[in-house]
């Protein structure tokens, strides 16, 4: 066979099988018989083919009393270091996130002047006092009250609250002040809260309530005397200049019989309106409900007969049925009794209380003149429960009066003179401007929530619509003006800012704790001084300027510089409806008030009389 070779070349190709002879053939054939049969298998693959397998032989760790095998030691460690690094860490973050999520944001200077306005009220406490009254210069002070006298319940009046800078316990205006300080937890209570000061108003408010029930038979349903003050008010605790903790001259509680209409309804809203504050616990609100209730008949039995002749020289009251209208108010509110609110809404008592007389004396809260505050508190059953006939006619007219009065307040209109620093002139240019300007911004700051939260943006004045960031915008300045805003650019309230009174027209902060006892004339000399306080008050608001924004920090000028136990109340209350900011303007609480009130159904008014030509 020929082929061709890269070169041209003839190629040769030989035929293989041609070339292998017979002997190779015979081989060949031999070795394929070999390669069938069985070969022997070497030491290797016989001992794994045909040996058992040998357990592998485990490693262990002596932990002297146990062997543990290495392998689960060593997981066990590992899992143990790595789940001990990974909570080190994870705790490690939370701690730092958490440092920096519970930074509270600093407060607003109205939350800072409601704190110190409240401890105030523990400077001024008589009695044995809490071991946490945290008012370093007070002690236990006055505790014979009632027990040098003669007589049935009124043999302990330890307790209570001293009125302003002298050791004298007005009931009059105490009561109004813890009434004061009860409607603004009432509604407020979330704010309180907040400022983490909720716990600490209620205490406040139980002292004066627990001292309340020790004036009257408070066991009985009907009384006809009760203690109206306890101190010599004509005599030692006037003129005598010492620190309560060391007066020894005996202490005279006046009772009164039958012209103290006034404060037995007074005295019946503030313990009605404490039991609300204490609804949760049930039986000292019940208590607190049954005092109420026994004042309130007293009061309204004798206003026939109120004596026109007061034998009181301080805190007499103009009027009783502005606080018959009050007190009926809130006993309605902390009992539900449909009786208390015909009571109220009857066209004699309002046409008594005088708020269809249009004075403007008539609009300005104080401790003396209720009806502005009874009326804003009637508003509130109309905008939020709208009980209907029959009491529509003279709610509407209580709503349409108090827009009126806030309408009075606001810079617009000349109802009230202002100073040039802003200052509302309530009291018409008489001295101790300033509670009055508090209560005021009190009842504005408040009407204003209640109108945001029955969803109305404003009220009328007249023709004129006003938002009801007006009203809010009246309180902020009048409170912006205590704390500091003004000519003088002095804050009014002890303690609050950098410049403030240090000549307080106080026995009690005037009189260092460590000086031996002074005489009744021997305090003068701690009056007189031009020394600043060696106590501070903390949050007591003077008395405050005069009509030109004028102010003379002299301790022995009550009327520019003494602060008092119904003026800090009104501040207290302002400055909680205003703290906050604006994202809490609205924040009240609207269901509170109604706990004990049953749904009103409406009356079907009585058809309208036949048409006659």
């Amino acid at each position: 066979m020929y082929g061709r070779q890269p070169l041209n070349g003839p190629l040769e190709i030989i035929n293989a099988a041609d070339s292998i002879t017979n002997e190779d053939r015979s081989r060949n054939k031999q070795e394929l018989d070999r390669a069938t049969l069985p070969r022997p298998l070497d030491a290797t693959r016989k001992s794994w083919l045909l040996e058992p397998p040998q357990p592998k032989k485990k490693k262990y760790v002596d932990l002297c009393c146990i062997l543990v095998s290495r392998k689960i030691f060593l997981w066990t460690l590992g899992t143990v270091l790595v789940t001990t690094l990974l909570a080190g860490s994870i705790t490690m973050i939370v701690r730092h996130v958490s440092h920096h999520k519970q930074t509270e944001p600093k407060p607003d200077n109205y939350t800072v002047a409601l704190r110190k306005a409240l401890m105030f009220f523990n400077a001024q406490k008589s009695g044995k006092l809490p071991e946490d009254n945290n008012v370093t210069w007070r002690s236990d002070s006055c505790m014979q009250d009632g027990k040098d006298q003669t007589g049935g319940f009124y043999k302990d009046l330890v307790g209570g609250y001293y009125d302003a800078g002298d050791a004298t316990k007005f009931n009059f205006p105490m009561s109004y002040a813890m009434t004061m300080l009860s409607w603004s937890v009432i509604e407020y209570s979330v704010k309180y809260k907040a400022a983490g000061e909720l716990d600490h108003v209620k205490e406040l408010i139980k002292w004066g309530a627990d001292y309340f029930l020790k004036t009257f038979n408070s066991s009985a349903d009907t009384i006809d005397v009760m203690v109206e003050h306890v101190g010599s008010v004509n005599d030692d605790d006037i003129y005598c200049w010492m620190r309560p903790e060391d007066i020894d001259y005996k202490r005279i509680a006046t009772l009164c019989y039958d012209s103290c209409s006034h404060l037995g309804a007074e005295m019946a809203a503030a313990l009605a309106s404490a039991s609300i504050v204490f609804k949760d616990s049930r039986v000292y609100s019940q208590k607190l409900v049954h005092g109420a209730k026994t004042l309130y008949k007293y009061a309204d039995s004798v206003k026939d007969r109120n004596s026109k002749k007061q034998s009181r020289e301080y805190y007499k009251s103009s009027l009783f049925w502005d606080e018959l209208l009050w007190g009926g108010a809130w006993l309605y509110y902390a009992t539900g009794n449909v009786t208390y609110l015909d009571h109220v809404t009857s066209h004699d008592m309002a046409r008594k209380a005088g708020p269809f007389w249009n004075s403007p004396d008539y609009r300005v809260p104080s401790w003396d003149n209720k009806l502005p505050g009874a009326q804003l508190l009637l508003t509130r059953l109309r905008l939020f429960l709208n009980p209907g006939y029959p009491y529509e006619d003279i709610l509407s007219s209580f709503h349409n009066q108090t827009s009126v009065v806030m309408c009075s307040y606001l810079p617009y209109f000349t109802r009230f003179n202002r100073t040039k620093g802003g200052l509302i002139q309530l009291n018409h240019g008489e001295p101790q401007p300033l509670q009055y300007a508090a209560n005021a911004a009190f009842l504005a700051a408040l009407y204003s929530d209640y109108l945001d939260a029955a969803d109305a943006p404003g009220w009328y004045c007249g023709p004129n619509f006003y938002s009801t960031h007006v009203l809010r915008d009246f309180a902020r300045s009048q409170i912006d003006y205590i704390l500091g805003k003004n000519p003088q650019q002095m804050s009014y309230v002890v303690d609050f800012g950098q410049h403030y009174p240090k000549h307080v027209h106080h026995r009690g902060a005037s009189i260092p704790k460590s000086v031996k006892k002074e005489s009744c004339k021997g305090g003068w000399r701690w009056r007189d001084t031009k020394r600043d306080d060696p106590n501070i008050i903390v949050g007591a608001m003077v008395a405050g300027p005069d009509k030109h924004d004028g102010f003379h920090d002299l301790r022995s000028n009550y009327n520019y510089t003494e602060p008092t136990l119904a003026g800090n109340a009104g501040l207290v209350a302002a400055l909680v409806a205003l703290s906050g900011g604006e994202e809490t303007s609205a924040a009240i609480d609207k269901n509170t008030m109604f706990s004990a009130v049953p749904p009103l159904t409406p009356a079907t008014p009585p058809p309208p009389a036949p048409w006659t030509p």
